[in-house]
């Protein structure tokens, strides 16, 4: 007779005790077993914040504070934007779209200071130029913060010339 309460258990191969699973196979229902140490395979960058690769989020925060970096050789901060548009733009969208932005704002810096030097000679130009002067550093570490963390930064005052 068989037993009411439900089917006979399965019938176990010779030398193995029930629950023991042959080598190389997972029992039905779980999970494979991570990884080695949980790492993923070398060469494969995973995606983060937004979506972004930690390569992504290091170029595009380097779009901006590469400004600052070549803003210490006098009034050339529109060149560190420049060469990290040029170098790593066709890789990622959100790489050149960080860079042109920033590019943009630099170079509308730049022309925001050459109109306040021009204007010194009315005097309000050493008070334009001081604000200017603070408004690209406060804006360019905000950028370079924002973007690092794999935000999209879009700066104020900013005349979109290079698209």
């Amino acid at each position: 007779m068989s037993d009411p309460y439900g089917p006979p258990p399965p019938e176990q191969p010779e030398g193995e005790t029930p629950g023991q699973q042959p080598p190389g196979q997972q029992p039905y229902g779980q999970p494979p077993p991570p990884s080695v140490y949980g790492q993923q395979p070398s060469g494969v960058q995973q995606p983060g914040a937004g979506g972004l690769t930690p390569d992504e989020r290091t170029w595009g925060g380097a779009a901006h504070w590469s400004a600052l970096v070549a803003g210490l050789f006098g009034g050339l901060a529109f060149l560190g934007p420049l060469i990290v548009m040029l170098v790593k733009g066709n890789d990622s969208p959100w790489i050149r779209r960080q860079s042109v932005e920033s590019l943009n704002f630099q170079i509308s810096i730049l022309i925001y200071a050459i109109v306040s030097a021009i204007l010194i000679i009315v005097l309000i130009g050493l008070v334009l130029l001081a604000a200017v002067g603070v408004l690209w550093l406060v804006f360019t570490i905000i950028g370079s913060v924002k973007a690092s963390s794999g935000e999209d930064y879009r700066y104020p005052l900013t005349i979109r010339m290079v698209s």
